[in-house]
């Protein structure tokens, strides 16, 4: 419901009527079910200016730092182990967004 309400805010400000696509980004750590998304999307986009429109979504993958070494990784779990010290004070660097990158708006 807020990504609806949010594109369909920006496309009346930006003076359309109706929006044709949205891009997001929905970090694969974020909890967000992609099937789930698209599918309530459609349901929430009705009677709106994103009735109609079409949902792509990018999945991006986990990435962590790792404080006490500082080791760059990928992530596959929030409560991720550094594979190069064996330490646990991983902090998430990408992973857990859910982002409008983009839309477009018919005017």
């Amino acid at each position: 419901m807020n990504i609806v309400e949010l594109v369909s805010t920006k496309a009346r400000e930006a003076g359309g009527k109706r929006v044709t696509s949205v891009e997001l980004e929905a970090g694969k750590l974020s909890g967000v079910m992609i099937e789930a998304l698209v599918f309530c999307f459609e349901a929430a986009a009705r009677n709106t200016p994103a009735e109609g429109a079409e949902l792509l979504v990018r999945e991006l993958d986990g990435r962590g730092s790792c404080r006490g070494c500082g080791h760059v990784f990928a992530l596959d779990s929030l409560l991720a182990q550094c594979p190069q010290c064996g330490g646990y004070a991983v902090e998430t660097l990408q992973g857990k967004e859910l982002k409008v990158v983009s839309l477009i708006v018919d005017e």
